[in-house]
């Protein structure tokens, strides 16, 4: 057993868990998790979140209006999955497509990862206030660490012999 499987095995913790938005933070999150993954450990669980706010909820049941948000969420995952891997895949690769509210269902799926990644929009200000913050919320309530990324272009992670 390598030492990497030892502390997963110790810590109780396994794989990481990556919030799939579409974004391109959200795509670069899922290659940060594979490149983490032989130190974390794995799977990677990518999760997409749909919600349908009470607001909303009226107009998805007007005849004529065809909409199945989990299927659209589904859809969103399964072409980041393809834009950030291509066809292939890492091994034992987890997607899920989940109705609820992003950071609640982030924090929850990743309650027993060894790590949590997510993307940042960079909302701040009054607009972070009022839409919330799924970055802060999962960083502020998961019981894993917490990997933000924020910007266009996040560099790779160090390897394993450079420091950071």
């Amino acid at each position: 057993m390598s030492e990497t499987e030892q502390n997963v095995q110790m810590s109780g913790r396994r794989g990481i868990v990556v919030g799939v938005d579409g974004s391109p933070l959200s795509i670069e999150a899922l290659r940060w998790a594979a490149r983490m993954e032989p130190t974390v450990g794995g799977p990677i669980t990518a999760v997409s979140v749909w919600h349908i706010p009470t607001s909303g909820a009226a107009f998805a049941g007007y005849p004529g209006i065809d909409w199945n948000p989990e299927q659209d969420a589904a859809g969103v995952l399964d072409a980041a999955l393809g834009e950030a891997f291509g066809p292939t895949r890492p091994e034992g690769l987890i997607a899920k497509a989940i109705e609820g509210r992003p950071s609640q269902v982030l924090v929850e799926e990743s309650e027993d990862a060894g790590m949590l990644v997510v993307g940042s929009r960079g909302l701040g200000g009054l607009m972070g206030t009022l839409l919330g913050s799924v970055s802060r919320a999962c960083a502020e309530h998961a019981k894993c660490p917490v990997l933000v990324l924020h910007g266009e272009e996040t560099a790779a992670p160090p390897s394993a012999g450079e420091q950071a």
